[in-house]
């Protein structure tokens, strides 16, 4: 519910971008998806950009068109992914074979670290 409240109180200015930084690492599984789900609703309707970081592989893939992956010290782009899978995405699309190849090419980054 706090993240909600604060997703609410970001757009309350009307921003064109969104700055979220970690917004659901505290949540559960199931409320993690359902602010997903919610963000991507608003995005819809609001078509605001969005620079979403997150340490979650699966969120990135999710929620983005386009996902930058980040080297350790010094934080350099390492890697520029387009995200193509359509658009709106549902919780199924997390078990969608397309969607966990995106998965795995990105956790390949930090498992060769």
């Amino acid at each position: 519910m706090q993240q909600r409240v604060g997703i609410a109180r970001m757009l309350l200015p009307d921003p064109e971008l969104l700055l979220m930084d970690e917004p659901f690492a505290a949540l559960d599984a199931l409320s993690r998806e359902n602010l997903m789900l919610e963000l991507q609703r608003i995005w819809e309707q609001q078509r605001k950009s969005v620079l979403f970081i997150t340490h979650s592989i699966q969120e990135a893939v999710f929620l983005a068109d386009r996902v930058l992956v980040m080297s350790p010290r010094p934080g350099r782009i390492i890697e520029e992914l387009t995200i193509a899978l359509p658009r709106p995405r549902t919780l199924e699309t997390l078990a969608d074979a397309s969607f966990m190849a995106l998965c795995q090419h990105l956790r390949r980054h930090f498992t060769h670290a």
